[in-house]
């Protein structure tokens, strides 16, 4: 057993700064590498997560002994595929597989093709066309969905006409979201609960982790635009009665055989985003990776060596009666426009008990200030919800920075049940 591996994270996000935190702990981890990092992340590489002809040739010369992929940026353009080609071990599905998450349409299609339950939907390429739809269902609940990659936010939710129609239109005339939303997915908007299932996958075989509930919208109540993520909470308590439990295995089985079926073997992370309704779980979409903020409340619960359970394929154990909870804190005015630069204080003052996953932030000199829109993820473990909530809360409020926005609420529903 190699006691000396080096690993490169790509990524700058809560996600690989989480990843990095869980690989160092491995007896079998010298060193984690992050491409292009943030102020939290070990040893830095500054290559950008897109730059795929810059992160091949550092894993050329540096040979990493495994590569994990972090955004969906990079699988879209093929990092997998070209790291592979070059002989190189990384983590990940290919750029063809990684269609389930990079396109919508591709991914409706699919399921549509392999009869996964899903919202039934309509796909369009043209706004008239889109807007004539929608005179014919009137003020129907919607979800209207940008085909394309939109960084958690190329999905509205609309309950009116008049919303749909500027959701339409910002799409596919204003182009909010970039070429994203050339094409749109117009479906039934569904009613229940959602649920985050990811799953270690080898083409065949799925392991699936412990179940997360992920809150997209900016404020509490679920109010506001959609996000990237404002929080998560993770616990094998959320796993839903066996029936439905059945049903989401099966459906996840289902998913590998149909891409088998279409020629596409997927290895990595599959995460599927699930709605619980009254006629059973119905597929809302499919990552392709690792999510977040769901990694930063997830890997807390993982009893195991994670570069062991990504490079050999190992079964990993889980702490079965813990519960964790990230909260994150964002920077004023995001997903909108936001200052960056601005210092963070009380990172010294978090309890020992909660940890700090650092997203879009930066060191200035001796400073650690923001640089995104999601700064911090906040996560805290413990044996029920609000125990663990009330562990993630306590860091939150030792720490400070100007604007600094954070939801509430996050795991209000499951306290409630």
């Amino acid at each position: 057993m190699t006691t000396d591996a080096h690993v490169l994270v790509i990524g700058s996000g809560g996600r690989e700064h989480a990843l990095a935190w869980k690989l160092a702990q491995s007896p079998q981890v010298a060193k984690v590498s992050v491409a292009p990092g943030n102020a939290g992340t070990p040893n830095a590489v500054p290559i950008a997560a897109t730059d795929m002809d810059g992160l091949l040739a550092w894993a050329l010369a540096n040979n990493p002994d495994l590569t994990i992929v972090g955004p969906e940026s990079a699988l879209a353009l093929g990092i997998v595929d070209r790291f592979e080609a070059a002989g190189l071990r990384i983590y990940g599905p290919t750029q063809k597989a990684a269609q389930l998450e990079t396109s919508k349409v591709f991914a409706k299609q699919f399921m549509a093709r392999h009869a996964i339950p899903t919202a039934p939907f309509e796909i369009f390429a043209e706004p008239r066309e889109a807007l004539r739809y929608l005179l014919s269902v009137g003020d129907s609940r919607l979800a209207i969905k940008a085909d394309g990659l939109a960084a958690g936010k190329g999905v509205y939710m609309t309950d009116c006409a008049d919303d749909a129609e500027r959701a339409v239109r910002a799409l596919m005339i204003e182009r909010v979201a970039g070429e994203a939303g050339a094409r749109i997915v117009i479906e039934q908007a569904l009613d229940g609960y959602e649920l985050s299932i990811l799953a270690f996958c080898d083409g065949t075989f799925a392991s699936l982790m412990p179940p997360a509930q992920d809150h997209k919208r900016i404020d509490d109540g679920d109010r506001g635009p959609n996000t990237g993520g404002m929080g998560a909470y993770a616990s094998f308590a959320l796993t839903p009665a066996l029936p439905i439990q059945s049903a989401i295995e099966s459906i996840i089985g289902q998913t590998l055989a149909g891409l088998a079926q279409d020629d596409i073997l997927f290895s990595g992370v599959l995460f599927t985003g699930f709605m619980i309704t009254a006629d059973g779980p119905q597929v809302l979409e499919y990552n392709c990776r690792f999510g977040d903020p769901e990694t930063q409340a997830i890997l807390p619960l993982l009893d195991d060596d994670l570069y062991a359970v990504l490079r050999d394929g190992k079964l990993p154990r889980w702490r079965q009666n813990a519960t964790s909870a990230a909260v994150v804190m964002a920077s004023g005015g995001y997903p909108g426009d936001f200052k960056a630069g601005l210092p963070i204080t009380g990172l010294d003052r978090v309890p020992a008990d909660v940890t700090v996953f650092h997203a879009g932030t930066r060191r200035d000199a001796d400073q650690i200030v923001t640089a995104g829109g999601r700064v911090l993820a906040v996560t805290g473990v413990g044996d029920s919800l609000r125990a663990a909530l009330d562990r993630a809360y306590s860091g939150v409020t030792a720490i400070h920075f100007d604007g600094a926005h954070y939801r509430t609420d996050i795991g209000a529903k499951g306290l409630a049940t």
